[in-house]
């Protein structure tokens, strides 16, 4: 039985032009110091700017297609055993995959050169491709846990 609370889940807010979670949650992830308007400016110029050179109808269906080939499926967590810890892979809950997705666009978009609405329309141009750092990332995740799945009956 697990000592700590239950967690309140909070109800997702809808950003204002696309009326998206997933947009919000992106805005959120982008925001430094509570700079929220200069956030939201950020992320609606990537999202038009990575819409550009493909014919998508959809607005966001560039970004939901990068946060989809984005998300790990598994990561590992440490498990102290006996004395000796080990490195236990576990399924990740989706809500934790699309933060994770997200947390790792932003990550590689500021570091990137030409600024940060830049490198976020490139991020997302290339995680919907199925390329780029972000990809990268979770194809290292997954092989850490594939390597370290004989660990797997510590899970608990």
């Amino acid at each position: 039985m697990s000592r700590r609370r239950r967690t309140i889940k909070k109800t997702e807010k809808l950003d204002t032009r696309y009326a998206s979670p997933l947009v919000s949650r992106l805005i959120t992830t982008v925001m430094k110091q509570g700079k929220r308007s200069l956030a939201e400016r950020v992320v609606y110029e990537a999202i038009e700017k990575s819409r550009e050179g493909s014919d998508a109808v959809d607005p966001l269906e560039i970004l939901n297609k990068a946060i989809d080939n984005a998300k790990p499926r598994l990561e590992v967590k440490s498990r102290r055993v006996g004395g000796a810890t080990y490195q236990v892979p576990i399924e990740i809950a989706p809500d934790r995959q699309v933060a994770l997705a997200l947390r790792w666009i932003v990550t590689f978009a500021q570091k990137r050169k030409g600024g940060l609405t830049r490198g976020l329309a490139s991020e997302l141009k290339d995680a919907a491709s199925g390329q780029g750092n972000v990809i990268k990332k979770r194809d290292d995740t997954h092989r850490m846990a594939q390597a370290n799945r004989a660990f797997a009956h510590f899970r608990y």
